[in-house]
């Protein structure tokens, strides 16, 4: 059974940073990309980044590109999104899913992933 479990959220001031991450288990988290989306309230779930398998290949949102940071461990199943200079507007759940169908393909759409976590709530006060 695949589990993806996130952790890291929390209450920051604007400007402040967090780092999130993303557990795997019950899958072989090394050949799969991973992705890292966000819902705010009364908003559809959006991409905010994507890292291919090997970690050669990130994938930003302009919206936080420059600001986040994704990486990942292999040897030890786990996804970071590492959020620096944040603002209110980042206020979301972050969920991190699993693309265990499509290959070297890195995908930036919500239908491209197959597994999804519980989501992490980040809340940035201004």
């Amino acid at each position: 059974q695949v589990q993806l479990v996130e952790s890291g959220g929390g209450l920051v001031q604007a400007g402040g940073s967090l780092r999130l991450s993303c557990a795997a288990s019950g899958l072989t988290f090394r050949r799969y990309t991973m992705g890292w989306f966000r819902q705010a309230p009364g908003k559809e779930r959006e991409f905010v980044a994507a890292i291919s398998w090997s970690g050669g290949r990130t994938y930003y949102a302009n919206s936080v590109k420059g600001r986040f940071i994704i990486s990942r461990d292999n040897a030890k199943n786990t996804a970071y999104l590492e959020m620096n200079s944040l603002k209110p507007e980042d206020t979301a759940v972050y969920y991190c899913a699993a693309d265990v169908t499509h290959g070297v393909v890195v995908l930036t759409t919500v239908s491209g992933y197959d597994y999804w976590g519980q989501g992490t709530q980040v809340t940035v006060s201004s």
